[in-house]
């Protein structure tokens, strides 16, 4: 475990997309944020050593390795950033955990139920030895959408009745893009319900303050097959060169559903990788008896808010530029009006785990939050194949 003097030494197993973005956030926090810990960004592991050994010397990782297994069992490892495909979480964290490291993991927490309730269960066990583990949902901290949060714990916008959450990708769009492990339900667990639904799940869930009880969906594979990619896909997202042979898509290409929430809320989710011409469109209105709020996040600096008790000869949506220090996170980074972007929330991101690592409190969300989304993903599955609504549990 970590002094609380000392530095944080971090293992990050996984160095594609994600990769990139954690080791962004890892090397830029403890620079424009007063960390009560400092992160020293120790090893990166891959499954090629040349291409670890080449990530690690672009990204700013100190060393190398292909064995996650003999990285977790380092004594100068205090912190295991997983970013790696749904199919290896629960074995990566549970080793880690049962070895003490605390744990970062990105979303969604697994691939089955089954895979994250046993990840929570070795969170709780490890819990009691001092140990943190957080889940990545990292929309939740993008400043507008920490303002949103609040305004609704106000009782700015009054009782929430309608949530309405998209996610509207369209990077998979073409037939002809290649098969990369995110295709493959082995691998990812799901296609656009897990990959990208499960963000609005848990955005929605994070500023109601409400979770979901039951819902009823419908899930749909529009490209039943496409070709093989030419070359390695780990990091891309539907580019490269492909082959002549083909292969089955398992997953599915989009989702929606039907939601009730505990609060009494009616739900709308979506999520598809086919919206042509949305890049990155997560959508949420949420509608209340005192008012609304709405953010997309191709602006994401931006939230709307709606009041409903001004007079109507004013009224009307305001666009709040989320970017004064008031605002969550905003204060460590610019001048009012000048806007954050993609990567700040994953700095933000390791803000709040270091803080909570240093004050030996429970970092938010945690993999007890993850399941939550597990299980609503789950439901969606099984209400597609059956046709029923589907309580969560």
């Amino acid at each position: 475990m970590t002094d609380q003097s000392s530095s944080l030494r971090v293992a990050m197993i996984g160095h594609a997309f994600m990769g990139n973005a954690h080791s962004q956030a890892w090397r830029t926090a403890p620079h424009f944020f007063a960390l009560p810990l400092h992160p020293e960004m120790t090893v990166v592991v891959g499954r090629d050593a040349d291409r670890a050994a080449e990530a690690a010397a672009r990204l700013g990782w100190a060393e190398s390795s292909t064995d996650w297994r003999a990285v977790i069992a380092r004594d100068d490892i205090d912190v295991v950033d997983i970013c790696t495909p749904g199919d290896t979480h629960a074995e990566i964290a549970i080793a880690a955990l049962e070895a003490g490291k605390h744990v970062l993991c990105e979303k969604p927490l697994a691939n089955t139920v089954a895979e994250a309730e046993a990840m929570t269960a070795a969170a709780d066990q490890a819990r009691s030895h001092g140990v943190r583990a957080m889940v990545g949902f990292t929309y939740r901290r993008v400043p507008a959408i920490g303002l949103a949060r609040r305004l609704v714990d106000e009782g700015r916008i009054g009782e929430v009745r309608h949530v309405r959450a998209q996610y509207l990708q369209d990077w998979i769009a073409d037939p002809e893009a290649p098969l990369s492990w995110r295709l493959d339900k082995e691998k990812a667990g799901s296609g656009a319900l897990g990959d990208i639904g499960a963000h609005v799940v848990d955005l929605t869930q994070f500023i109601t303050g409400s979770r979901i009880t039951e819902l009823t969906g419908r899930l749909e594979t529009f490209v039943k097959e496409r070709p093989y990619a030419a070359g390695d896909t780990s990091g891309s997202l539907g580019s490269g060169g492909t082959t002549t042979e083909r292969g089955p898509v398992t997953v599915d290409d989009a989702a929606s559903f039907l939601a009730t929430f505990a609060g009494g809320a009616m739900g709308v989710f979506e999520a598809t990788r086919f919206a042509t011409g949305r890049k990155n469109a997560i959508r949420i209105e949420v509608n209340g008896s005192l008012g609304s709020l709405a953010f997309d996040f191709e602006d994401m600096n931006v939230l709307e808010y709606f009041d409903a008790r001004e007079d109507a000869d004013v009224a009307g949506f305001r666009r709040i530029i989320a970017t004064e220090a008031t605002h969550p996170y905003v204060a460590a980074w610019w001048p009012p009006g000048h806007g954050l972007g993609y990567e700040h929330g994953f700095t933000h991101q390791v803000v709040d785990l270091v803080t909570a690592i240093a004050d030996g409190t429970d970092p938010s969300p945690s993999f007890a939050d993850g399941l939550n989304v597990q299980r609503v993903l789950d439901a969606v599955e099984t209400s597609s194949l059956t046709r029923t609504w589907q309580e969560i549990q």
